[in-house]
């Protein structure tokens, strides 16, 4: 899956998060300053080419809707980044924030009960 630029996602994250909408209801969502309307128009365009949104005509304005969900694009974003700055290693990725000082001890010990959690989960699902 293609990576978004950083105009494209924050558009995109409009769209998740009302499930799809005009583009003069996009802008509105936007921060200050807001892009034009035709800006984020050709945008939405570029998403549509790159597969990720969809659209519904009314006469002669869209609707507009994601095709790609957040999670499985979160999902892919990650997964490449993961690749491309821990060298395909979630070890080293927690390595990383384990070793990072603005990391409190509540939140390592938060993340490592996740990591319990899991474990034990898994291993379930493997006696299952």
């Amino acid at each position: 899956m293609k990576e978004l630029t950083k105009a494209e996602e924050q558009i995109m994250r409009v769209l998740w998060e009302l499930g799809e909408a005009y583009v003069k209801d996009i802008v509105e969502r936007l921060p200050r300053p807001k892009p034009a309307y035709n800006t984020v128009s050709t945008i939405i365009r570029i998403l549509e080419r790159k597969g990720f949104v969809g659209h519904e005509a009314f006469g002669k304005t869209h609707r507009y809707r994601p095709l790609v969900a957040k999670e499985r694009y979160t999902h892919d974003y990650l997964r490449n980044f993961v690749r491309n700055y821990f060298g395909d290693s979630y070890q080293d990725l927690v390595h990383f924030f384990a070793r990072d000082r603005n990391l409190s001890v509540a939140e390592l010990e938060d993340i490592l009960k996740i990591l319990r959690d899991e474990i034990r989960r898994q291993k379930a699902d493997d006696h299952d």
